[in-house]
């Protein structure tokens, strides 16, 4: 007789030891971060106040929000119009910092209550994270959106399928499936989330290299070579010697005329 080992015992011994991937695994989830990659994840918002963060405000200087559009609530970073007697088109960003290269980013969000008077309609459940974004002090006084990558956040507003987590493209343009995109919105293949959902969205940025959404850890988006849009009346003056690819730049939460909650906005380096 002799002395086996049978294979599902073999089999066990080496998926509990990590050299066997779990059945029904998908390569489109990021990675398990391991405790190591836990503990280096950066807090941007101190669920405090707003250090760290400057308002952009379309009609307004840098810094300048009186109405207190950006606001800290019950430790979430709140948008709000309680302030607002009519929108006026006075879309919002609010700046971290520090600029950024490569790095993963998670956000959690979700809207709430009503849409500002006065609004435009696309604007409903809509807010955004800009990415590879310009410099907020290089925006012009009245200038409505900061060159940048937008990842939008989309809500239900009831006429059917509505994914969050898309793609648009404020004064750039990006490379998908070995094409140039040049329209300014594509969506992703993320769910409809309901007002009052938290919804966890997190973001890969390689660079100028790849761009990747993932909304509750799969994967609904990706995309490469993010770069400026030479038609755009805004972009040519940002390219530096003329290079369009963005491998670089601010981060921004957007107001968009609807209310909005951050509780979590981190950050984890990526290293070249």
């Amino acid at each position: 007789m002799t002395n086996q080992i049978p294979r599902r015992a073999v089999i066990l011994v080496l998926f509990l030891a990590g050299l066997l991937p779990a059945c029904g695994g998908s390569s489109d989830a990021p990675p398990a971060p391991a405790a190591s990659d836990e503990a280096r994840w950066i807090p941007l918002f101190n669920g405090r106040d707003l250090s760290g963060w400057t308002p952009k405000i379309a009609g307004r200087a840098l810094g300048e929000d009186p109405r207190r559009t950006f606001r800290v609530e019950d430790g979430v970073l709140a948008v709000r119009y309680d302030g607002y007697a009519e929108f006026g088109g006075e879309f919002g960003h609010l700046f971290y910092a520090h600029a950024y290269s490569r790095y993963r980013m998670r956000v959690e969000y979700r809207f709430v209550g009503e849409q500002c008077p006065g609004a435009p309609g696309w604007a409903f459940r809509n807010s955004g994270i800009m990415v590879h974004g310009q410099p907020a002090e290089s925006m012009g006084v009245d200038q409505e959106f900061p060159v940048s990558i937008e990842v939008q956040l989309l809500g239900d507003d009831g006429s059917g399928a509505r994914p969050t987590a898309n793609l648009c493209t404020p004064g750039t343009n990006v490379v998908r499936n070995g094409e140039l995109i040049t329209q300014h919105c594509t969506n992703s293949s993320a769910p409809t989330f309901p007002a009052g959902e938290w919804v966890t969205v997190e973001i890969e940025v390689l660079g100028g290299e790849r761009i990747r959404h993932f909304v509750d850890g799969v994967l609904v988006l990706e995309y490469e070579a993010p770069q400026l849009d030479p038609s755009d009346p805004a972009a040519p003056a940002l390219a530096a010697g003329g290079d369009l690819l963005l491998t670089g730049g601010t981060i921004s939460l957007q107001a968009e005329s609807h209310p909005v909650e951050f509780r979590r906005v981190e950050l984890l380096l990526l290293e070249e």
